[in-house]
């Protein structure tokens, strides 16, 4: 009676998202899922890394979350399925579970290959009907996860140590410069158009820290910002503004507007911190 979570790039104009949900029911009708997200931009595997990320933690323990965007759907690429201590991650291994793997301690982790626990015959293009889907159904009904296919690591493994094990992508960093400014980029752009950046407010806490008493200035498509705000309602409508929002990451927004449309700014656009 485990949640199950569905995190695609399928849309909901198309009844993928709609079926997947059918194949899970059909074999475990007391499941609950949850739609996470489905609008991640078609194949943006780094994009649908920081959604998970930033909303994994809010749910039950034994949630299995499953990941389908999957650009290899076809090819050679595995399917692997991991154990946390307190989740189950379903994801085709492409990298999309790198942020899981620097956040989190691995107990377990398998490549998904008995088809025992498939939908009869894979389709090509459609591994969530018949791979994701079913497998998480029966994972949901107690199915021990060394059913699923052979191990590929057992222990407290993080990102570090499974470096050759399971394909990781290379998340950008934030740039601490020999001034003690910080230099970021944008990587994920929400439907608000609000630049989400790899600044957290870890290093804008360190930076305060450094420099207690200089005025802050934030750089981003020519334009400057002056403060970091606390709340949207304090800046008028029309402006800009840089804001931690709740990912714990530097956003820049337009107050009532699309940040991302104002600026034309997209992902990798550089973010600058500067203390006066």
């Amino acid at each position: 009676m485990r949640v199950i979570t569905l995190l695609t790039d399928f849309g909901m104009k198309d009844s993928y998202v709609g079926v997947m949900k059918g194949v899970i029911l059909r074999i475990n009708p007391e499941a609950t899922v949850i739609d996470l997200c489905h609008e991640v931009a078609p194949q943006d595997i780094l994009g649908a890394a920081f959604i998970l990320k930033s909303s994994y933690r809010y749910f039950s323990d034994g949630t299995i979350h499953v990941v389908v965007v999957d650009p290899g759907v076809g090819s050679g690429r595995r399917v692997v399925c991991l154990r946390t201590s307190r989740y189950f991650f379903l994801a085709p291994d492409n990298g999309v579970l790198t942020l899981i793997l620097q956040n989190e301690k691995i107990g377990e982790m398998v490549e998904v290959a008995n088809g025992k626990y498939f939908l009869g015959e894979v389709s090509q293009t459609f591994h969530g009907r018949d791979i994701f889907a079913p497998v998480a159904a029966h994972l949901s009904k107690g199915v021990n996860l060394t059913e699923l296919g052979p191990r590929i690591s057992q222990a407290p493994l993080d990102s570090k140590h499974l470096k050759g094990q399971i394909k990781q992508v290379e998340i950008p960093r934030v740039n601490l410069r020999d001034d003690g400014n910080i230099e970021g980029e944008v990587i994920y752009i929400d439907r608000f158009g609000n630049l989400i950046t790899n600044i957290a407010r870890s290093d804008w806490e360190e930076l305060k820290e450094k420099f207690p008493h200089y005025a802050v200035r934030i750089l981003v498509g020519g334009k400057e910002i002056s403060r970091v705000n606390k709340s949207y309602a304090e800046t008028e409508p029309g402006e800009l503004l840089a804001i931690f929002g709740s990912s714990n990451n530097l956003e820049i927004s337009l107050s009532q507007g699309n940040a991302h449309q104002a600026l034309g700014i997209g992902l990798g656009g550089k973010v600058v911190v500067e203390m006066l």
